[in-house]
Formats: structure tokens, sequence, C-alpha cells
């Protein structure tokens, strides 16, 4: 009698169940009101370190139908997207309800950020192409009236204005653009071994003398001291600086302002970094949008802060999360 073939052998020693333990994606049983893990991926889901509350991640579960659906969720590194869809079938004559989870929130992220590059890329390219001559021949035209001396002095008068005016936009325009182009064209990052509390004591000495002089306080913790990460440290610097900076604006009417800033491993020895404070936070529907370039939740801003921050974070390896405060304020977690 011939051996079975190489497939077969394969399949007898690997039985559907460990194919499923394995499987890319996580897998839920659902019945009546619970929502019992099937495989590594699900568990891993649900355990401490990554869901913050697996209760309400599977209630979510539950209210699945058979449509493929968005949900979002807090985990240790802030707020997750996942695709979810749930089937039924009958397996051994009872009917089952299984549900595949998928987070996709780093890939989704990573190929945003792409298109965004991309897109402001060709925006700020086509604009300043257009804005340069506009900006040129409203300086020439001035120069021309200065030279023109038959035009009666309230016309003149109104030329100057019009000019100065078509300048002072073209020069306005021309800066808000080159803003911009920041997020198109980021250095390389120069990968070096960043000591954590080094990074720190020079942020402290930056920023915290501005928080106490107006009654706030600024905190700085490193657990444990030797903490140390590689990256561009720069770059890790800058984005650090702009969280700061946006937690100092949202904190202005607050009588004691606080700043926290803190490093420590997470589970699975990851470097997380967070950066809180205690002003409004951001509102629920808005969360979504803030790594989003040109949309801002101030009355006046350009919005590149914090979509500076995630390229300069995700260019070095990690992920920024937005995670809601049990206190009230913002957090925010970069991971590494």
């Amino acid at each position: 009698m011939e051996p079975p073939p190489p497939q077969l052998a394969r399949q007898a020693i690997h039985p559907p169940e460990i194919r499923l333990e394995h499987a890319p994606v996580a897998l839920f049983r659902l019945s009546g009101e619970q929502a019992e893990p099937l495989n590594a991926r699900a568990r891993k889901l649900a355990a401490p370190g990554n869901s913050c509350d697996a209760a309400a991640l599977y209630r979510q579960l539950q209210e699945q139908d058979g449509e493929r659906r968005w949900i979002r969720f807090e985990t240790e590194r802030g707020v997750e997207r996942a695709l979810a869809s749930a089937s039924s079938l009958v397996i051994e004559g009872r009917p089952e309800r299984l549900l595949a989870l998928l987070p996709l929130e780093s890939e989704l992220e990573a190929e945003t950020l792409r298109a965004w590059q991309q897109l402001v890329h060709v925006l700020t390219h086509e604009i300043m192409n257009s804005l340069t001559p506009v900006a040129s021949l409203s300086r020439s035209a001035a120069g021309m009236l200065d030279e023109t001396a038959a035009l009666p002095d309230g016309l003149r008068q109104e030329l100057e204005l019009a000019f100065a005016a078509i300048s002072r936009r073209a020069d306005s325009l021309a800066d808000f653009v080159a803003s911009y182009r920041s997020l198109s064209a980021l250095p390389e990052p120069a990968p070096e071994i960043v000591r954590i509390a080094e990074l720190f004591e020079r942020l402290q000495a930056l920023t915290a003398p501005s928080w106490k002089s107006r009654g706030g306080q600024a905190v700085f913790s490193v657990e444990p001291p030797t903490l140390e990460l590689k990256a561009d440290g720069g770059q890790l610097e800058q984005a650090l600086i702009n969280l700061i900076k946006n937690a100092y604006e949202a904190t202005a009417p607050q009588s004691e302002a606080r700043l926290a800033v803190s490093a420590s491993l997470a589970r699975g020895g990851r470097l997380r970094l967070e950066v809180s404070d205690n002003g409004p936070g951001v509102p629920e529907d808005k969360i979504e949008q803030i790594f989003t370039p040109f949309y801002s939740t101030k009355a006046k801003g350009r919005g590149i802060g914090l979509a500076l921050v995630r390229q300069l974070v995700n260019g070095n390896g990690g992920t920024v999360r937005y995670a809601r405060s049990v206190s009230g304020g913002a957090r925010l977690i970069l991971t590494f």
C-alpha cells in the first residue's frame, strides 16, 4: 500500500482544530448572551493588555448580524477599529453563529498616511505653481503704479490698496502652503539609541516653566529610568513637543492646568509613552478626525500638528492613538 500524498499527510498532522487555532483572524462563537473566543487571536484580543473592557467588546460582537460592520473598542494603545462579520451555520445538528474579527487600525493608518502624503504633495505643488506668478505680478503692478504720474489721487490710492492686499494674501497663502509641505517632505528617520530619561529632562526644562508661570504643573516620569528606544531622537522629541503644545493650549482656561508625560513598559515588552492633560478633551464625534491633515478643532488651527505627530511616530515604527480618559481631559498614547 502506497503512503498518502504529502498534502494529505500534513492534513492528518494538522486537524481542523489546530488550523482554526492559528487562523489569521480572531474567531468567536456567539451563543445567547455570550461570545466565546475560539482561537489564539481571539483570546489575545480579549486578554488584559489588549482590550481595556472585554465585556464591552463582547457586547458589540453580540450585536453583529450577517453584514460586515466596523466596530471600535478601547485597548491599552487607545481606540482601535476592526472589521466584524458574523454568519450562521449548523454543526452536528446544532445552530451556531460564528464571528470573524479582523483588527485593521494599523493597516488603515498606514494607507491613510500614504494617501494624504500624495494628496498634500500634489496640492501644494499645484497651488504654489499658480500662486507664485500672482504674487510676482501684484508686486510688479505696484511698482508700475509708482512710475505712473497721470492718475487721480483717489484712483491711485485704491489701486495701491488693492495691490497691497493681493500681495499680503499671496504671501500669507504661500506661508500656509509651505507649512503643509512639511507633511510630505519629512526626512528619513536616522535611528539612534534614545534614553527616555534624558529626553524627558530636556522636555521638562523646555516646557515646565511656561506651565508653572500660569499656575499649572507639568510632570514627567519614566519607569524604569533605564528605558531606551531606537528611533530618530529629533523626530521623537518634535512629536512630543507638538503634543505638549496642544495640551498647553487646551488647558489655557484651567485655573490649575496639569500635564503628565510618562514612559513605561506595556505588556509584551512594548514601550508606551503617554501625554495627558486636564483640559476639555476631544468630543466623541471628532476623535476619528483629529489626525487628519487640514482638520482642526481650534478656531484658527491649520490641522498640521497632530497629522505631523502621527507621521513622525509611524515613520519611527510606532503608533499614536487617542484614548478616552476616565477623569476627563485628553490622553494620547504612543506605542513602539
